[in-house]
């Protein structure tokens, strides 16, 4: 019997979680906080939702009056804080925001576990879930590791580089158990569709533009969403307290072969001529601090937890490309800013 909170359980990575973790442990009390800001969409729940061990609170982790308040409602044994603003180019736009939430709010959240486990830490567990970004920027070979420099390049991956030191910095002041991942990009179903992946599929399905950084030649390291969620099971249970795990994919991909790829795929599933998407291909200015390469060595997770990828990019994109495109409600939704509705129908009965 264990009461473990979910910071940012409606958005794309942590709406997974909540689903694994409230479908796996039915004898566990799933409370899932969000802000639902214009990535938080309670839609993406809606199968679990009635579920007996599943609770929502909107909460603001920037406010550590909320916060306290929620600590003191529950007898939380574990927070698995994945809220965070997430997006580069928007964090270029407003750094600030990025700041108060990623680092402001981690501290609230560290402050309130803290103060509410009072020093008896047994069987607590405080997990950050955090970005491969806070290490920078790779070269032509190499891997970022647990022990890599963090080198972070965007005001998104500052904010996450410093509320990664914070939470570590609780482990070894007051310590506070912790265990920290480090992930790379990922896609799959529910993903806000400001992301590269199901942004681009949108625009395929209605002939619009595919906006390319600069030459297209960056490199990312690209992990499905439900293998995320499982690692994260994993850690949450059986990482070592003060520990960084890494979690790659173990699946490299140029952007510009990742975009064609997607739209030989898209062409295929629309029933439309091969080379049709590729010609929607336009290269745009390149985004200020873009970071070169990323790739994760992920072997520590596999040796200590066991813990791999259970499919290739190739198969993971085709499902993914089939639920979005089985899911057209849902990204009419998202797209129109329906979605925010349904909170309001849900939770605020008139």
């Amino acid at each position: 019997m264990k009461t473990i909170l979910i910071t940012g359980g409606a958005g794309f990575i942590g709406s997974h979680v909540v689903r694994l973790f409230v479908t796996k442990y039915p004898e566990y009390t799933i409370v899932n906080l969000d802000k639902l800001t214009y990535a938080g969409n309670l839609e993406n729940l809606r199968d679990v939702e009635g579920k007996p061990n599943y609770i929502f609170e909107k909460v603001d982790i920037v406010d550590a009056k909320e916060v306290d308040q929620l600590f003191n409602k529950y007898a939380l044994d574990g927070i698995i804080h994945l809220a965070a603003e997430s997006h580069v180019d928007r964090s270029i736009e407003s750094p600030l925001e990025f700041i108060m939430t990623n680092v402001v709010g981690t501290v609230n959240l560290l402050n309130a576990a803290k103060d509410k486990w009072k020093n008896d830490f047994a069987d607590k567990v405080f997990y950050h879930v955090s970005t491969d970004e806070v290490y920078g920027s790779l070269g032509e070979t190499g891997f970022f590791t647990e022990a890599t420099a963090y080198d972070p390049q965007s005001p998104y991956s500052a904010s996450k580089a410093s509320s990664d030191h914070f939470v570590r910095a609780y482990h070894n002041t007051y310590d506070l158990p912790i265990v920290i991942s480090n992930c790379s990009n990922n896609y799959g179903s529910y993903q806000f569709p400001e992301k590269l992946i199901p942004l681009f599929i949108n625009n395929i399905k209605n002939n619009k533009s595919l906006p390319v950084y600069g030459k297209g030649d960056y490199t990312r390291d690209w992990l499905f969403v439900e293998d995320h969620a499982a690692a994260i099971d994993e850690i949450y249970h059986k990482g070592k307290k003060g520990d960084t795990y890494n979690i790659g994919g173990f699946n490299e991909w140029k952007n510009i072969d990742l975009i064609k790829l997607l739209c030989s795929v898209m062409d295929r599933k629309l029933n439309r001529e091969e080379g049709t998407s590729e010609k929607l291909i336009t290269y745009v200015k390149d985004r200020p601090g873009h970071d070169k390469r990323y790739a994760i060595d992920a072997s520590k997770i596999n040796e200590e937890l066991g813990w791999k990828p259970s499919l290739q990019f190739e198969t993971g994109l085709e499902k993914t490309v089939d639920w979005y495109l089985s899911n057209d409600e849902w990204l009419k939704h998202v797209t129109s800013g329906e979605y925010l509705s349904y909170y309001k129908k849900q939770y605020e009965p008139a």
